[in-house]
């Protein structure tokens, strides 16, 4: 008998189903007492309304500008440093954009730049690369844009100089030092967690606002992707290799210089792409604090519904990206070749010498003559696409307005509405709890602790209900996101010609900075909160597209051959066998995803989405609520933060040995 009822035990529930029946628990009780209690303890704040909080940051920003020229701590710290990187923005400026030394024109007209955007191109790259440099500076002129351009190119340049003058360093020292690396890693997650409006408002306080605080916060922006990667190129050199170099007898810094830079190059020259890429994106957004350059093009036209500008502006910033990621990515390649001297071709040199020369005569002729220094023609190219923009943006109203209205009105009446009036009409501690016990059953007893700490600190912000609607924002967008993810992810996955086709737009798509996605959606949505979602959709979903189907793709092949034999179809081969082995890249998917698009709905605040990035942007433009702006970004990193922990601990036990605690 016993051995019979031995044999008849049931077998125990498995650990991933029981944390989604406790999930579900949580969702129903959070309805049952939202029907309870509902309009109950929400912490609602009008949007002039300001907490004690907000008024002790307004003081404190007083109190900063008061003393900015007696306090010690300015005098020769923050007004120093602010000092150097004007002196240096404002040095590149009179280089290629603004008049200066009683010129009407910069030191080196549009000629120059041009012949030298060529040349460095070729020299970094190949003839190729240099012809796009080209046609892509010429473009600019041609859109009538070619000062605006030049400021944002230099400030990218100002900033990614100063960021790599301090990332590279700091990324070989954590890639030799174990110590530093386990110190650094922590502070540049942090750091990339950040959406990128949340490092304005801090930086306005001590830098004030300007081109010198748009640098700055451009540099500290792009400052990790140059840390960690050159980190990781250190690391991955072969110990074996290092290891020889030291029986030899060669010195510490003999081992650098001749092994492990060498060896890392490629990498460390694609982290100096992902640096000028993140400058770039933090550029354009830095117009919110009065950075000159593209953005302020782009934000003045986004707010004043003006889609031709906006679309001509954005237009630029596009091409500015592509030129500089493929210069920055040909100069990867071209770092390997040399590696190997038999890839080397002896014409090259003399052909580069001439080059100089010509580039040089260029830079002389447009320092010397006007018709050289200043672009011909008055921008009729960028007049024409502005009007075609805005034909297009006609026509759509007109045609698709059924159409468009439609997909806005469905899923805002039957998803974003009841969740978010689920999310702001709760009482408060309510919707802490189940965010608190979500982290907890998801990502374990760490994240929760970590939801914890940032639900006590949103409500300390004074900005609940605004950070309950950019959650409820960013959890549909999220949403969408994976479902565009893992359909496109899993076809890629499973074809390789679908992922050859594919995976060159979805690069292309990552080189756009965010205020680019606005400008087609504005067009076809107006201005609202659905536009945010929609353009955070657009910006997430390549990167989660590639995780997905670089997860699906590493399902071993037996794997997959074996079910195929057993007799599976592709829809059982998919949701039976490849989803479920990719179950942590899906995790991590979605950690990119909410992290993508919490920065977009932020930065929606433009087009009337309201909320957190709503009182970001009224900080910056209307003084007193500078307090109330300082706390949206505060509130604005917690949700990051608690994304971020809950996600990445969920990851982590997805992809841990079934069967072990």
């Amino acid at each position: 008998m016993a051995v019979a009822a031995s044999g008849t035990r049931e077998r125990p529930v498995p650990l991933r189903l029981r944390r989604r029946a406790v999930v579900a628990g949580v969702v129903v009780l959070w309805l049952v007492l939202f029907a309870l209690l509902r309009g109950r303890q929400t912490l609602a704040l009008a949007a002039a309304d300001l907490t004690s909080l907000h008024r002790w940051f307004n003081d404190v920003n007083d109190t900063i500008g008061a003393d900015r020229n007696s306090n010690p701590l300015f005098l020769y710290f923050f007004n120093e440093i602010r000092l150097v990187i004007d002196t240096l923005v404002t040095f590149v400026q009179t280089l290629v954009s603004q008049p200066s030394d009683g010129r009407p024109v910069p030191q080196i007209g549009w000629l120059g730049v041009v012949a030298v955007a060529g040349y460095v191109s070729w020299a970094l790259g190949n003839w190729r690369v240099a012809l796009l440099a080209v046609a892509g500076f010429t473009f600019f002129g041609l859109q009538g844009l070619w000062q605006e351009s030049m400021d944002t190119l230099a400030l990218t340049l100002s900033a990614v100089l100063v960021a790599l003058l301090v990332g590279i360093p700091l990324g070989v020292w954590a890639g030799m030092s174990s110590r530093v690396n386990r110190v650094v890693t922590p502070v540049l997650d942090f750091m990339q967690t950040m959406p990128t409006f949340v490092y304005l408002a801090p930086l306005t306080l001590f830098f004030l606002i300007g081109p010198a605080s748009a640098t700055i916060a451009t540099l500290v922006y792009a400052a990790p992707p140059a840390v960690r990667i050159t980190a990781h190129a250190i690391r991955s050199v072969p110990a074996t290799t290092v290891e020889a170099a030291e029986s030899l007898g060669s010195t510490r810094a003999q081992t650098l210089t001749k092994v492990l830079l060498p060896m890392s190059r490629r990498t460390v020259v694609m982290g100096v792409n992902q640096t000028i890429m993140a400058a770039l994106s933090m550029v354009t957004i830095a117009a919110l604090i009065d950075a000159p350059g593209l953005g302020k093009s782009v934000v003045q036209a986004l707010q004043s519904l003006d889609v031709g500008t906006a679309f001509n502006a954005g237009l630029a910033i596009v091409v500015m990206a592509i030129v500089l990621d493929r210069v920055t990515t040909a100069a990867a390649v071209r770092s390997e070749r040399t590696r190997h001297p038999g890839a080397r071709r002896r014409w090259r040199g003399p052909l580069l010498g001439a080059g100089a020369v010509a580039a040089a005569v260029a830079v002389w002729l447009s320092h010397t003559y006007v018709w050289a220094a200043q672009f011909p023609g008055e921008g009729g190219a960028g007049r024409s696409l502005a009007s075609a923009a805005d034909t297009v943006t006609t026509w759509a109203q007109d045609h698709l307005s059924g159409l468009t209205n439609g997909v806005r009105d469905v899923l805002t009446t039957t998803l974003l509405n009841p969740f978010q009036t689920l999310l702001t009409d709760s009482p408060w501690w309510l919707t802490g709890l189940v965010l608190v016990a979500l982290g907890a059953v998801l990502g374990g007893i760490g994240a929760g602790a970590t939801a914890a700490v940032c639900v006590g600190l949103l409500v300390g912000t004074g900005l609940w209900q605004d950070a309950m609607t950019t959650l409820a924002s960013t959890a549909v967008a999220t949403l969408l996101v994976m479902l565009l993810g893992v359909t496109v992810g899993v076809w890629m996955g499973r074809s390789a010609l679908a992922d050859r086709i594919v995976r060159p737009g979805l690069d292309a798509a990552q080189v756009m900075p965010p205020f680019v996605y606005l400008v087609p959606f504005l067009a076809l949505f107006g201005a609202s909160r659905f536009t945010a979602i929609v353009a955070a959709v657009v910006y997430a979903a390549p990167v989660t597209m590639k995780i997905v189907a670089d997860g699906v793709r590493g399902v071993p092949a037996t794997t997959v051959e074996a079910a195929t034999a057993a007799g599976s179809g592709t829809w059982q081969l998919v949701t039976k066998v490849q989803l479920p082995m990719s179950r942590g890249a899906l995790v991590l998917a979605t950690n990119q995803g909410l992290i993508y698009v919490l920065s977009m709905v932020v930065v929606g605040g433009l087009v009337g989405a309201g909320a957190l990035g709503y009182d970001v942007v009224a900080g910056f433009s209307q003084g007193e609520l500078y307090g109330k702006g300082l706390a949206a970004g505060l509130a604005i990193v917690l949700l990051g933060v608690m994304f971020d922990r809950i996600t990445q601990a969920a990851a982590g036990r997805t992809t841990r040995v079934p069967g072990r605690r």
